[in-house]
């Protein structure tokens, strides 16, 4: 079969401690137009970090963006994030509609 056209778009994601930190982290990427829209939600992880388990409150920012964008913002979060190993993720966006996905390209220029 025919290999599949690379995703154009994706969402980034970042999980961070505390809603304001979330909050202005998600800003910082709009204004740099690095992403079209962050959502923020605050969620609960658990994981093993330095031989003991976690169960913590945490904010996931899902950052909307173009795939291009993704070096960028990576660097971008590694700058401004407090944990020693941030979360940053990129998962692809397959479809999308059209609509939404021209606003995205707007907002990312």
């Amino acid at each position: 079969g025919n290999a599949a056209e690379p995703a154009r778009y994706c969402i980034v994601q970042t999980t961070l401690d505390t809603e304001a930190a979330a909050e202005a982290l998600a800003r910082a990427l709009v204004q740099a137009q690095l992403a079209a829209c962050v959502q923020i939600q605050p969620i609960k992880s658990v994981y093993r970090w330095e031989e003991k388990l976690c169960c913590e409150p945490e904010y996931l920012l899902l950052i909307k963006t173009r795939t291009g964008r993704f070096e960028a913002i990576h660097q971008f979060i590694r700058e401004r994030h407090s944990y020693t190993t941030p979360e940053i993720i990129q998962v692809p966006i397959m479809a999308g509609s059209e609509d939404y996905l021209r606003w995205l390209d707007a907002g990312t220029r």
